[in-house]
């Protein structure tokens, strides 16, 4: 394809995914772009519509894929980014998948390849050959496979959760910061005391609700209960409201509200914060031409909570959705014991290697939890039955595919952000 035609290909698909919003907040999305055009990276994080047009365009590939392993319910942007801490339901700090805005039904291999091409941009964004490039994304290959194979058999072959007593190096360094993140102290950053209670603090981006929206969030809110297991009636007080702007380069334009609840005990160091966020079309679902799969939601927010909860064993216990005007939410806890990994901070590639070896194997645990073993009947096989079966017999053909993939893909994505650049500065986006 020439320069002009990816130029206006990148056109095309960025504004059929958000000219809408543009219309709507111009000048959050200039904010969005700005980030976008920073780095390769920030490009290719901000652009999951342009990788899954090209997934079933220029980039096609039916490779290790056959009916059923192209129904898998997937995260949808997993990039080296979308990876963090959180506290299960159990109570236990995990390292695992994190922001499900995206996920869907799909071909499993899209999350890999999306994932790898993620891994080469941060390699050669460290000056990375192509061969230790190449040696990282066979790290992920082979741990992502005997993960899934360990899981299928049922053996001692599969590690389980990446968790305190799981994990060494780097992302148990991450976990250990993360435990030593407090409630309180998340709240004394979020919150003032006022008359004895806590009232939500004036920061930057987040403002006062007047007394309609107060009422419309509050009808949500009670939605939103009828979503969740059961919780004590202390917990259904909100003693404040906030409204949210300029979160995240993924939400430009979208807002979202914060409630301070009063936790499950009258103390205040107890209290509790919740968002409410309005959930989108995912990028993928342009491209999966699937009526079982759209008819399965009765909205956006509930097929982001639903995803989460079954690509997520275990968790948040506040994790629900309700409508606000009519258009779906996702609501969630603002965490205290979030800790994102830092790849600033890993460089050799020996650490580099230890990194992506975990992640191969958090990535195999998300895809074999939701299936016929979970409470959701949308995918009703055993996905890691079904995916360790399509490549058995051929782990080399395998991760030669995915290397392939993330040095093509890596080398697209790296001219795409120079064009993008260029669209941009130039002022060819239409709204901006």
């Amino acid at each position: 394809m020439t320069t002009d035609r990816r130029s206006a290909h990148i056109l095309d698909v960025l504004i059929t995914e958000f000219g809408d919003s543009i219309r709507r907040d111009p000048a959050a999305f200039r904010r969005k772009f700005r980030k976008m055009a920073a780095s390769p990276f920030a490009f290719y994080r901000g652009s999951a519509s342009l990788f899954y047009a090209d997934m079933t365009g220029a980039f096609a590939d039916d490779s290790f894929l056959d009916c059923q392993t192209r129904r898998v319910w997937i995260h949808g942007d997993l990039h080296a980014e979308n990876f963090g801490t959180y506290m299960n339901a159990s109570g236990v700090l995990v390292f695992n998948v994190n922001d499900f805005d995206e996920a869907y039904v799909g071909p499993y291999v899209w999350d890999l390849k999306r994932f790898v091409a993620s891994v080469a941009l941060i390699g050669y964004a460290k000056a990375l050959s192509d061969a230790v490039i190449g040696e990282l994304v066979t790290v992920f290959a082979h741990a992502y496979l005997t993960e899934l194979t360990g899981i299928s058999e049922g053996g001692d072959d599969a590690i389980g959760s990446l968790t305190l007593e799981t994990t060494t190096g780097v992302l148990h360094r991450v976990l250990q910061v993360a435990r030593l993140n407090t409630r309180v102290a998340l709240l004394d950053v979020e919150t003032t005391i006022d008359d004895f209670d806590r009232r939500f603090a004036a920061l930057e981006g987040r403002h006062p609700v007047d007394e309609e929206t107060r009422h419309a969030v509050e009808a949500a809110f009670r939605e939103y209960l009828t979503t969740l297991p059961s919780v004590s009636e202390v917990e259904h007080k909100i003693k404040d409201f906030a409204l949210r702007t300029g979160v995240g380069i993924g939400s430009a334009g979208l807002p979202s509200y914060n409630m301070l609840l009063e936790g499950h005990t009258q103390a205040l160091e107890n209290d509790v914060i919740l968002y409410m966020k309005q959930a989108q079309v995912p990028a993928v679902a342009r491209y999966i031409d699937d009526e079982k799969v759209r008819a399965y939601f009765k909205h956006q927010g509930h097929r982001t909570a639903e995803s989460q909860r079954a690509l997520q064993a275990y968790a948040d216990p506040w994790l629900g959705y309700t409508t606000l005007n009519g258009v779906g939410q996702l609501v969630a806890e603002v965490s205290p014991y979030s800790a994102d990994l830092d790849w600033g901070d890993v460089n050799e590639p020996d650490e580099l290697a230890s990194v992506v070896r975990d992640l191969g194997r958090a990535v195999a645990r998300m895809h074999s939890v939701a299936d016929d073993e979970s409470s959701h009947d949308l995918v009703d096989f055993s996905t890691e039955d079904a995916i360790v079966n399509v490549i058995v017999g051929d782990t080399g053909g395998f991760t030669a595919m995915l290397v392939d993939f993330a040095h093509r893909y890596g080398a697209q994505a790296r001219t795409d952000h120079r064009l993008f650049v260029d669209l941009f500065r130039n002022g060819l986006l239409p709204g901006l």
